[in-house]
């Protein structure tokens, strides 16, 4: 019984966010083939800035800790992007919320950015969060690509759907790539 309330409970919290919407062009079971629009993210560093690795300043941002204390719905998944030392954290803001409207960051370590629209090359695994599952998982995705005759050269952005609570085999991961035009 206690079993069946977890997995209802972790299963409403992910269907009660809004989701970065996109186009599935291509699907082969955990691999997918997506076209983004442009989307609009608030974002901080990772690298040296406390505990929370940028999740408690981007989760005040939403809560109202911009110029026009206005609070913002959560969103998935929270991506992460860049190396150790370099390494973000952005939030996908709704895409009801037009670019002009959106307030001004509180907190001068939190910005505003648009990642431009695109098509992206996707793989969806589960756990927790580590270095070694993120590059385990970027491995398969970039083997897929080359056997589908994808190419890219951008950094990966991983997404996490869930809230911590959640149990790791549960958890909905991805790792994306941007896919490069092909030429003629």
């Amino acid at each position: 019984m206690a079993a069946l309330v977890i997995t209802a409970g972790c299963g409403t919290t992910r269907a009660g966010y809004h989701t970065a919407p996109y186009q599935l062009v291509h699907s082969a079971g955990k691999f997918e083939v997506r076209d983004y629009p442009t989307l609009t993210v608030v974002e901080t560093s990772m690298a040296g800035k406390g505990s929370d690795g940028g999740f408690g300043r981007l989760f005040r941002f939403i809560s109202g800790s911009n110029e026009k204390a206005q609070k913002i719905a959560m969103t998935t998944p929270v991506l992460m992007s860049g190396d150790d030392a370099s390494r973000t954290m952005s939030f996908v803001l709704p895409s009801n919320l037009e670019p002009g409207r959106i307030p001004k960051p509180a907190d001068a370590s939190v910005s505003v950015r648009a990642i431009p629209q695109g098509r992206f090359a996707v793989l969806r695994f589960s756990g927790g969060r580590s270095a070694p599952r993120e590059a385990a998982a970027l491995d398969r995705l970039k083997t897929w690509m080359a056997t589908e005759g994808l190419s890219s050269s951008s950094r990966p952005v991983y997404g996490y759907f869930d809230p911590p609570w959640t149990p790791s085999f549960w958890r909905r991961n991805e790792v994306m790539l941007r896919v490069e035009a092909r030429t003629q």
